[in-house]
C-alpha cells in the first residue's frame, strides 16, 4: 500500500514536471510563429532591421545563397556556373563572425583606422585624378555651427551670361517641368565667399550657398528648352525645427523628393546638388583657359535597383568627358557606415545626386560647371526624347 502510494506520487510529479516543460515549449513555439508572422506582414516602413546583418549579407558572396539552397533543392544550382567552385563554409562562417573578409584588407582596416571606412566605397568610373584618397566625404558638422549666421561676400554679376537658344528647331518642354533640383545640404557654401571661415566646417551659410548653384543650373537648363522646378526648402532649418540631427538630412529632404514626384507626373529627373569639402587642386579644372569647378556624380548602393540610376551617371560622365575632358571626377557607389547609401534615389531611376566644385570653389567657377553640365544634359534628355517618340 505504501509502496503503491509513493509509486503514484512519484508518477504525478513526473506527470506534473512534464506537463509544465511542454507548456513552455509550446508557448515559445506559439510565440516563435506569431513574432514569425508579424515581422513578415508588417509594413515594411515599421519593420525592424538591423545594420549589422545588412553588412554580413551584403558582404557575402551570392553563390553561397544558391549554393545552400541547392542543398536542399537541386534546381537552384542549375543557376551557377558549371565551373564555379564550391565555397568554402569556413570562410564564410569566419566572414560571419568577424566581418572580417581575408581577400580585402579593407575590411580589417576600415575598422581601426580613422577615415578608413572611405574605402569601402567603389569606384564605378575614375575620373582624371581619382582615386580612393580624394573621394567626397560626409562631414556632420553640429546643427548649430551649420545654422549659425555667418557675413558673405558675393559679387551679383559673377558668371557669365546664359546664351539663350534661338531658332524654328529650339526645342522646348512648353509649360511642364521636367527636372526637379533641391539640396539636402541646402546650405553648404564655399570659403572664397566667406571673410570670417577657414575651415570646410565652417562653410555653411542661408543664402550664399549651393542653392545659387542649382538655380543657375535651372537657368542652363531652361535655355536649352528643359522646364525646371527649382526647391529652396532650407533643410537645416526644419532638422532644427522638428528636433532631428544633421545625419537625418536626407530623411528630411525624402518629404520634399516625394511631395514633388507626387504633385507633378510630369517631372522625369531629379538633382540634388552638394559641394565636396576637400581642397582646391582635386575639385578645380582649367579648360580652355578658364577654371571649372569639377563634378561627381555618387550613387548610393543601398537599394534596389540602383543600377538603372548608375546607368544614367556613367552617361553623363561619358558625355561630360566627350565635352569638357577633366570636368567629370567619376562615377562613386556608396554604402556601409558613415553614408547614407539611398541619398533619396530608390523614388526614381533617374534621380542623381552631384557634387559640385569643393569648399575653395568660387561662384563663377560653380556657374560654369553649372553650365556645361547642364548643356551635356540637355544633349541627353533631346536624345531620349527623339528614341521615345520614334
Amino acid at each position: 500500500m505504501y509502496l503503491d502510494t509513493k509509486r503514484r506520487t512519484k508518477n504525478s510529479k513526473l506527470f506534473t514536471h512534464f506537463y509544465k516543460k511542454s507548456s513552455i515549449y509550446i508557448i515559445c513555439v506559439a510565440v516563435l510563429f506569431i513574432a514569425v508572422g508579424f515581422l513578415t506582414t508588417v509594413s515594411p516602413a515599421y519593420r525592424v532591421s538591423s545594420n549589422t546583418i545588412t553588412d554580413w549579407t551584403g558582404d557575402l558572396d551570392s553563390s553561397l545563397f544558391l549554393y545552400l539552397m541547392g542543398m536542399e533543392n537541386k534546381a537552384f544550382r542549375d543557376a551557377l556556373p558549371e565551373d564555379e567552385p564550391s565555397p568554402e563554409v569556413s570562410n564564410m562562417l569566419f566572414e560571419m563572425a568577424t566581418n572580417i573578409r581575408p581577400s580585402d584588407t579593407r575590411s580589417l582596416l576600415g575598422q581601426e583606422l580613422p577615415g578608413f571606412l572611405t574605402f569601402q566605397n567603389e569606384i564605378i568610373v575614375a575620373g582624371e585624378g581619382t582615386d580612393y584618397t580624394n573621394l567626397p566625404v560626409e562631414s556632420s558638422p553640429p546643427l548649430e555651427e551649420v545654422l549659425r549666421d555667418r557675413d558673405a561676400v558675393i559679387d551679383e554679376n559673377e558668371g557669365e551670361d546664359l546664351e539663350q537658344q534661338e531658332g524654328e528647331s529650339q526645342q522646348d518642354t512648353g509649360e511642364r517641368d521636367v527636372v526637379f533640383i533641391y539640396n539636402t545640404h541646402n546650405r553648404e557654401s564655399f570659403l572664397p565667399h566667406l571673410p570670417d571661415a577657414d575651415s570646410p566646417d565652417d562653410a555653411q551659410h542661408g543664402e550664399v550657398n549651393i542653392g545659387k548653384v542649382s538655380q543657375r543650373f535651372a537657368d542652363a537648363l531652361e535655355a536649352n528648352g528643359i522646364g525646371t522646378e527649382v526647391d529652396q526648402t532650407d533643410i537645416m532649418s526644419v532638422l532644427k525645427e522638428q528636433g532631428m540631427a544633421y545625419h537625418e538630412s536626407y530623411q528630411a529632404s525624402r518629404n520634399v523628393v516625394q511631395e514633388a514626384f507626387t504633385s507633378s507626373e510630369d517631372i522625369q529627373y531629379s538633382f540634388d546638388l552638394h559641394r565636396d569639402a576637400i581642397a582646391r587642386d582635386k575639385t578645380t579644372k582649367e579648360i580652355n583657359g578658364k577654371n571649372y569647378a569639377r563634378v561627381m556624380f555618387v550613387v548610393g548602393a543601398e537599394y534596389a535597383d540602383h543600377d538603372k540610376n548608375l546607368e544614367l551617371a556613367n552617361k553623363l560622365h561619358q558625355m561630360i568627358q566627350e565635352e569638357y575632358p577633366g570636368l567629370s571626377r567619376g562615377v562613386i557607389k556608396k554604402k556601409g557606415s558613415g553614408s547614407n547609401g539611398v541619398y533619396n534615389q530608390d523614388l526614381s531611376p533617374n534621380a542623381m545626386l552631384i557634387e559640385f566644385g569643393g569648399v575653395d570653389n568660387t561662384l563663377e567657377e560653380l556657374y560654369r560647371s553649372a553650365d556645361a553640365v547642364a548643356e551635356v544634359f540637355s544633349d541627353h534628355y533631346w536624345d531620349a526624347e527623339k528614341v521615345n517618340t520614334n
